[in-house]
């Protein structure tokens, strides 16, 4: 029987993301296997949604790591 309540795997994503956002390091290595498990289309909104909620504490780090 499946959940009606399951999480989307890029919901999932930005919820760790911010779970982490206290240190670099976590952040970084999460943000790169959210580009990896997000769909191509999603991307966009994933870079958009992290320097919306991080950019004053990440910004150099997410663009280093969307511009790969």
């Amino acid at each position: 029987m499946k959940s009606k309540n399951r999480i989307s795997t890029f919901d999932y994503c930005k919820l760790i993301l911010k779970k982490v956002s206290f240190s670099s390091f976590l952040f970084e290595r999460e943000l790169r296997k959210a580009i990896k498990a997000c769909d191509p289309r999603q991307l966009h909104v994933l870079k958009r949604w992290c320097l919306k909620k991080f950019w004053q504490v990440h910004q150099p780090l997410i663009l280093r790591v969307f511009a790969v």
